[in-house]
């Protein structure tokens, strides 16, 4: 068989590791031709596309980023583009193809699936809000590293008797935040899930330094704001993707909580950090299962769906049902993080 495969929307860990499965799968295991598309869908758009081979991927298993690059692509381009997608699909002989990304990926994969194309996705984002799989990989390295950059707040926060409020990534959902908020023992934590009371926040961090403490850490997702009309707020614009363009919770959050506990408060962003560097042995782990199930869904011909996993097991899952709707936070699980506000 001939396969294709991209990666597309923002860089995760663990992207090389499934590029590296799907070729030595395919290629060492069924004798295979791996193509490789050329900055996500775009490189399927325009024809972009290079050889890969067990050459190509050696070494590249512990390697952040992604060899093929990435990009997005807005929507209307692929709307536009199904059908010269499709040519060149059948330019090239292609029995299937492996795009690996996040929602708005599965989403393009699913309008690409119902134009004809054969498609097995591959669910990739580490704010781990894919629905019908239980994780997704990308998302144990960057709780791992948002962790370790608690840890080492919280040395600095105490030597000068600081607030630190602390942005993580999660547009919409708060995985991460809580993850990591509650592996390095944070002392609040705010998702966008549900919209923080700004008074709870406050009565919590003025009840530690009250108790004699010295600091406070108040972890945020990005995509966290407070109830209506509870403090003074910037809303943010669209970008041309359709996203919201975030103003920093953590920069109003900090200013406010200064204001209100005439405590020194500061703000620290640790964005695309969380994206980049080595992927942890989980998600190389995930990350190899994941590419190894796609060529076999390949191979039995399970186009339209996307590899899950489900308790310890690999299964694929319906595109239709990935993208239906995001994997939130649970209400539940606020309750076992005691000082979830």
């Amino acid at each position: 068989m001939r396969i294709g495969v991209l990666t597309s929307g923002g860089d995760c860990p663990g992207l090389n590791a499934v590029i590296r499965s799907v070729v030595h799968r395919g290629v060492a295991d069924h004798g295979d031709e791996i193509i490789g598309f050329e900055d996500g869908w775009r490189g399927l758009l325009e024809g972009a596309h290079r050889p890969l081979t067990l050459d190509s991927v050696s070494g590249i298993l512990a390697q952040g980023g992604t060899i093929l690059g990435s990009t997005r692509v807005q929507p209307s381009h692929l709307r536009d583009g199904v059908a010269r997608a499709k040519k060149y699909c059948e330019d090239l002989g292609l029995d299937g193809i492996i795009p690996i990304g996040g929602e708005g990926t599965l989403k393009a994969a699913r309008l690409l699936s119902d134009g004809g194309l054969p498609i097995v996705g591959v669910p990739k984002t580490i704010d781990n809000d894919i629905a019908c799989t239980d994780v997704t990989f990308g998302f144990d390295t960057a709780v791992s590293v948002a962790t370790e950059a608690l840890d080492r707040l919280k040395t600095t926060a105490e030597s000068h008797q600081r607030v630190m409020v602390v942005e993580l990534m999660g547009r919409h959902t708060g995985w991460i935040a809580l993850h990591a908020g509650m592996a390095a023992g944070a002392h609040a934590i705010v998702v966008p899930e549900r919209p923080f009371n700004i008074e709870k926040v406050t009565e919590v961090v003025r009840e530690r330094f009250d108790r004699g403490k010295k600091f406070a850490i108040v972890v945020c997702a990005e995509g966290a704001k407070p109830e209506p009309d509870t403090m003074h707020w910037e809303a943010g614009t669209t970008d041309i993707y359709g996203h919201e363009r975030f103003t920093g919770v953590a920069t109003q959050l900090s200013r406010e909580l200064e204001h209100r506990l005439g405590k020194e408060a500061r703000p620290v962003i640790l964005g695309h950090v969380q994206r980049g560097g080595t992927p942890t042995a989980y998600d190389r782990v995930l990350a190899t299962r994941f590419g190894w199930h796609a060529v076999e869904a390949v191979h039995k011909g399970a186009f339209g769906h996307i590899t899950a996993l489900q308790g310890t097991d690999i299964n694929l899952v319906p595109l239709a049902d990935a993208v239906a709707d995001l994997k939130t936070v649970p209400a539940e699980r606020y309750a076992e993080a005691e000082t979830v506000i």
